[in-house]
């Protein structure tokens, strides 16, 4: 499986998050994001968000006024299915970056804005699996920039 990076987002805090169009990846994140509640968000095993627009574009369909960056994601993604990665699974991001996902990220209400009748449980995990966001840890830095490609190097052993 493979696709590329549609955007770079962060913020110095909060939603959404800005485009960028290069970044430099660390063992915690992006360099230059910031997240505002440190317990929920961040950290060596939350380092990274990970979206599909694939998903971003399905929820627009049915009327949810998202966009990349919007619901925190630091890194949207195309042409990788979400609902086949599960935790362990390394990702290739570019010629350097290589991560690992660790959990579904769970939705709360700061994301509200981007869902009709501020319905943000909609990528719940446990509600639409394959459909949320996943947080990732950085396995080896470097720099990565929109249209890098993206592919699933390694996946964790079936359970």
């Amino acid at each position: 499986m493979s696709g590329h990076i549609f955007q770079i987002n962060i913020s110095d805090g909060g939603v959404p998050k800005q485009p960028i169009r290069t970044g430099v990846v660390h063992e915690r994140g992006i360099v230059g994001d910031r997240q505002n509640d440190t317990k929920h968000h961040g950290g060596p095993t939350r380092a990274l968000c990970l979206y599909a627009l694939e998903t971003i574009l399905e929820l627009q369909r049915e009327g949810h006024p998202v966009f990349p960056g919007s619901i925190g994601e630091n890194i949207t993604l195309v042409g990788v299915d979400f609902s086949t990665l599960k935790t362990g699974d390394r990702l290739q991001l570019g010629p350097a970056v290589l991560i690992e996902v660790t959990q579904p990220a769970t939705p709360c209400s700061t994301i509200e804005e981007s869902f009709k009748d501020g319905k943000f449980k909609r990528i719940s995990a446990k509600l639409n699996p394959g459909q949320s966001r996943l947080y990732a840890r950085v396995i080896s830095g470097g720099s990565i920039s929109i249209g890098d490609p993206v592919t699933v190097a390694a996946l964790a052993a079936a359970e």
